[in-house]
């Protein structure tokens, strides 16, 4: 059985990298069991969504910007 330590290693792995079958199933066993890691995996998503809305967001802004050299000069 997979322990506290191993399943927030695997939920943050799985931001970067597709697990394997048996790491889901072990994971997915583990949340269902301890509050802990569920609450910490649902955290590290809306860490990630946030994060990936605020980058969106900057890289609008910065698309609207006008260059300095297209600016009028007083």
């Amino acid at each position: 059985m997979m322990n506290c330590q191993q399943a927030t290693l695997l939920l943050s792995q799985k931001m970067d990298r597709p697990l394997t079958l048996k790491e889901r199933c072990s994971l997915r066993f583990h949340i269902t069991m301890c509050d802990g890691c569920n609450r910490f995996g649902r955290q590290m998503q809306q860490l990630r969504d946030i994060t990936h809305t605020y980058m969106q967001q900057d890289v609008e802004d910065a698309s609207q910007e006008v260059p300095p050299h297209q600016k009028d000069s007083p």
